[in-house]
């Protein structure tokens, strides 16, 4: 195994959104895949074309292009080892289901949904397995010339798996060590439907593993329970020695109370679960989406991966690079990981901040548009930079940094009662007047001479500057008055005050 190059895949079926789980799992597999200088390949897994939903591929595939996953071959990205497209290779799959049946790991089986009910119905807790396939209607138990005979007359069929019973299962997890289970525990899976010729997820999984040189599966949690017959099926076909090494990563929780992560737990309580906005085809429902959100997808990805893995070091800011080089999948905690969207939120506010006023200007700026300010970029960036302190996402920009480019036309009540004194409007005459007589109108300037004539008058400076910040801004908000005045320039700064004035008296 160690001399084998290492190969992992990441493999989501196109039955909708991609949830924020599916994301982390992906991540977790680049990580791992980059560290050991391996591949990464997109797999879709669309067997179950009764649950295939149109455009989730597209959908899945673009999430990756916002995030910055890259995959080395796959669907989409081409590769030696296609097609990826799990629908695409039913003979692949074909050959292999005869080559079960012909040493006799696998079997035919008649039994119509009806007939199962009626078992499951009779027999508590049913299971398919050796001690009661027996009594049900299959190669096993059936004469070989009515074999011959249902299926020349088209009868429609499944292959199941033959399991053995009495036998101890091990299945070796990187995070879990031996995982063992009994096989008597499992039953006979169905890995072949005849009715739309296609394999089962249990089947194709295998194959497809196998034929693509897979070494390392690293999956939710949620599939440990099937990771044992997918040991049993690579030793029935004699691929014992290029099994893949399990990794069952841990679920996903709810960020109060117990269960695993829903798209209602989003809903409630005001966070996406997809990476991108979704709308579903069939109910027409919009679901929320990270990108949409506002969020930057190097914050998304820095959160998700120390959502059941940590460095072992305070570090938490780290680049794609970064996490690279420390993860360390064995380090992965075998407990759930309660999903603290509020942190995702501090992420976001930590990467603006690592951003330049340029990079972050450029998203602010769309949104200026949206709202009819067409600024110059400079404008912008310094605003940005002035403002981007103050905020988790870009888009809360807008309603603190308005004042920066539309003069206010009320002014907020309680900063009037509280900060506008009796003698305010006199007070900001003289200032304007002072300001009117600048030719230098530069921050540093303007603080110099604002802070001597303040001084000098023996005026009290937190009554001027709330005054003459409420006369720019509207209300008691915003940046250093210094900033604002250079911003805003010597013309728009004096008719803002002079208007104030003339309001509020």
């Amino acid at each position: 195994m160690s001399e084998r190059r290492v190969r992992v895949r990441f493999a989501p079926s196109p039955t909708g959104a991609l949830h924020i789980g599916g994301v982390r799992t992906a991540l977790y597999n680049y990580l791992f895949a980059r560290q050991h200088g391996g591949d990464l390949i997109f797999r879709i897994e669309d067997t179950d074309s009764g649950r295939f939903v149109p455009g989730a591929e597209e959908y899945i595939i673009e999430s990756f292009r916002w995030l910055g996953i890259p995959f080395d071959e796959g669907v989409s990205f081409g590769g030696d080892h296609g097609p990826y497209r799990q629908s695409e290779r039913r003979d692949i799959y074909k050959k292999y289901v005869q080559q079960l049946l012909d040493a006799g790991k696998a079997y035919i089986a008649f039994d119509t949904p009806e007939e199962l009910d009626a078992k499951r119905n009779e027999v508590k807790n049913f299971q398919y397995d050796a001690s009661t396939r027996g009594s049900m209607r299959n190669s096993l138990s059936l004469p070989e010339e009515e074999v011959k005979r249902l299926l020349a007359d088209g009868v429609q069929y499944v292959v199941r798996f033959k399991i053995e019973p009495d036998e101890d299962v091990h299945v070796d997890d990187l995070i879990r060590g031996d995982v063992v289970i009994h096989s008597s525990v499992l039953d006979d899976k169905v890995l072949y439907k005849s009715a739309d010729e296609l394999p089962t997820y249990h089947l194709a999984n295998i194959v497809d593993d196998h034929l693509m040189e897979v070494t390392h599966v690293i999956r939710g949690e949620e599939w440990l329970p099937s990771a044992p017959l997918h040991v049993l099926l690579y030793r029935a076909f004699g691929w014992a020695d290029t099994m893949p090494r399990f990794a069952h990563l841990p679920l996903l929780l709810k960020p109060d109370g117990k269960g695993k992560l829903s798209k209602r737990d989003g809903d409630r309580l005001g966070f996406p679960v997809f990476p991108l906005e979704w709308h579903d085809p069939k109910t027409g429902e919009i679901s929320s989406g990270y990108r949409e959100s506002g969020y930057l997808p190097e914050a998304v990805l820095n959160f998700l991966a120390l959502l059941g893995w940590n460095p072992g070091t305070d570090q938490e800011i780290m680049s794609l690079e970064e996490m690279v080089k420390l993860f360390d999948i064995t380090k992965c905690s075998k407990a759930g990981a309660k999903f603290d969207y509020v942190k995702g939120t501090w992420f976001n506010h930590e990467y603006i901040l690592q951003k330049s006023d340029e990079e972050i200007a450029r998203h602010f700026d769309v949104i200026l548009k949206e709202n009819g300010f067409d600024e110059p970029m400079e404008r912008v960036i310094t605003v940005v930079g002035l403002m981007k302190s103050r905020v988790n996402f870009v888009k809360e920009l807008m309603p603190l940094c308005r004042f920066f480019f539309e003069a206010p036309t009320v002014y907020d009540e309680k900063t009037v009662k509280k900060r506008w004194k009796e003698d305010s409007a006199e007070q900001m005459a003289r200032l304007a007047d002072l300001l009117e007589g600048l030719d230098d109108f530069s921050l540093e300037h303007q603080e110099t001479v604002v802070t001597r004539w303040i001084e000098d008058n023996g005026l009290h400076l937190g009554n001027i500057m709330n005054a003459w910040r409420l006369t720019l801004v509207g209300e008691g908000k915003g940046p250093h008055m210094f900033d604002i005045s250079a911003f805003l320039g010597k013309d728009e700064t004096l008719r803002r005050m002079r208007r104030a004035i003339e309001i509020l008296k």
